[in-house]
């Protein structure tokens, strides 16, 4: 085990499947280019050949459906979208062909293809460069979707995504390229759909999906040292998430937080919500509260954006309003402030 940043894991396992697996090759827009990759692909043209890393067109329908053509016709392409938002111009080629074709070939095809996608946001860079939109595709059968939060699973779901045989999205966040981790030197793979206990509690437990799993860590920590015992699940996986993991959590702490730097409405943790109340309602000890960021735009100005996104506070006030509404109800019966704000919270509403 050596220490590794989330981005040199990356980077990492791109390199070892290249190696590895001579179907592998990558094919996307900036691949040659530090600044959209960033250290993430760094070189690898000059350690594996232009043939072989393809730096495309601004073309991501193209782009995309020339992968998805490759992973038909036996490969085991990579396909690079520095940038969630424009990916959205592949929504064609990934919702229509990649995510139906081994259905309509009743299982004789299927489709090996990783689309990997970046989540970009911060640094002032508005509404058409900073959204995370994981959601859309976690709605869409046929598809997997990862959203690895440490170095380790950055290195081990890209080796599990690749290995699948099926169509995975695989989406990393800019916020955690600096994370260090334990990363083996060793190729290794993670299971695609199984969560993972970041920290052992009993008294509430906590869902959350990449950098703000990330900062969850640390929120479970200021918790501990309030004597609030937090269990942490990260998901790892959206498409499948592991449901079995997360509502035994519930029955055992009775309460829940769900936590997604993305949208409310409609979102991940929407639907993990839902179904935390289809399984475990009647060992609900409180209302499911969900934070998510304000069902607006990401703001341009930069003292706008402290306020639209989550970190490690809104975490942990989260987890303070729904212990402190059930020491409200013991006390007087009144209904919670989490009741009152119809169960979702955004970052301005934990501000309150």
């Amino acid at each position: 085990m050596r220490l590794l940043s989330y981005v040199q894991a990356i980077r990492e396992a791109h390199a070892q499947l290249l190696q590895s697996d001579p179907r592998v090759f990558l094919i996307g827009q900036g691949l040659w280019s530090p600044w959209y990759a960033g250290a993430s692909l760094q070189d690898i043209d000059k350690e594996f050949g232009r043939y072989r890393v393809i730096d495309s067109p601004v073309s991501e329908n193209a782009t995309t459906g020339a992968a998805i053509g490759a992973a038909l016709a036996g490969m085991r392409p990579i396909v690079f979208h520095p940038r969630m938002d424009f990916m959205l111009l592949a929504v064609d080629p990934i919702v229509n062909q990649a995510a139906n074709w081994s259905y309509l070939f009743a299982g004789q095809v299927n489709v090996p293809v990783v689309i990997r996608s970046v989540i970009n946001r911060g640094g002032e860079q508005g509404a058409q460069h900073s959204q995370a939109l994981q959601a859309i595709f976690m709605h869409v059968p046929g598809l997997k979707v990862v959203m690895p939060s440490t170095p380790y699973d950055a290195k081990g779901l890209l080796v599990a995504a690749i290995n699948d045989g099926n169509p995975v999205m695989y989406i990393d966040d800019r916020w955690l390229y600096d994370d260090l981790g334990e990363v083996p030197e060793e190729i290794y793979s993670v299971p695609i759909g199984k969560a993972v206990v970041r920290r052992e509690g009993t008294e509430v437990t906590i869902v959350a999906t990449s950098y703000i799993a990330a900062q969850s860590v640390r929120a479970v920590e200021i918790l501990a040292e309030q004597g609030i015992d937090a269990e942490l699940i990260d998901l790892r996986s959206i498409k499948p998430w592991d449901c079995e993991l997360v509502c035994s959590s519930v029955r055992k702490t009775g309460r829940v937080v769900i936590v997604d730097a993305a949208w409310g409405c409609c979102g991940v943790a929407a639907e993990v919500a839902a179904t935390i109340a289809g399984q475990s309602l009647f060992f609900l000890k409180a209302p499911i509260v969900r934070v998510t960021l304000p069902d607006v735009p990401a703001p341009m100005s930069a003292s706008l954006e402290k306020i639209y996104y989550l970190n490690v506070d809104d975490v942990v006030i989260a987890v303070e309003k729904l212990l402190s509404a059930k020491e409200q109800r013991r006390n007087d019966g009144s209904q919670s402030s989490v009741c009152r704000s119809n169960n979702t919270l955004s970052k301005a509403k934990t501000r309150d």
